[in-house]
């Protein structure tokens, strides 16, 4: 994935249609990945998607450049997804089973990736898994944007590869 930059956004606030194309283009599957990290829910994580690159619409023109576009989306992204869960307090979670990632801007071995995730890892190594695999970002933006410490976040990373590995080891057994 080519580099989200700061001129990117600018465009968006200037009403270019091909630069908000283009941003859905590049970010669309690390939006969704995360969204569903948290949210645990294919049609949750799909309105919040969607939620999330209105606000980015709206938002862009007032965008002020700290060099990390793609971490101001994820933090609209997280924001949204956390208000989204709070709503749903009283209602069940639900079963993962039920969980069937379907975006046509999803490739199927991000799909492979996310369904993976989904079933063998904690909230907190999926969120790691998905920002790091999906969104592409660095640890230590990872760090920043959950509230962790560096090192936790590449332990819990190394844990939830293997986590990975394991599973999916006892899946090709079957």
């Amino acid at each position: 994935m080519p580099l989200l930059t700061d001129s990117l956004l600018t465009e968006i606030g200037q009403g270019n249609k091909e630069a908000f194309a283009e941003l859905y283009r590049r970010t669309s599957a690390a939006v969704y990945g995360f969204a569903l990290s948290i949210l645990k829910n294919r049609q949750d994580a799909e309105d919040i998607m969607q939620e999330t690159y209105l606000r980015v619409r709206g938002g862009a023109a007032e965008y002020r450049s700290q060099g990390k576009p793609l971490a101001w989306i994820l933090t609209i992204t997280k924001r949204l997804s956390l208000m989204r869960l709070r709503k749903k307090t009283e209602e069940p979670l639900e079963d993962h089973q039920a969980w069937n990632p379907s975006p046509p801007s999803v490739s199927d071995d991000d799909k492979m990736v996310l369904e993976a995730a989904m079933k063998a890892l904690n909230d907190t190594e999926r969120q790691i898994v998905m920002l790091h695999a999906v969104a592409g970002m660095k640890h230590r933006e990872i760090a920043a944007l959950l509230d962790l410490t560096l090192p936790s976040v590449l332990s819990k990373y190394s844990r939830a590869l293997k986590k990975l590995e394991r599973r999916i080891k006892e899946e090709s057994a079957l």
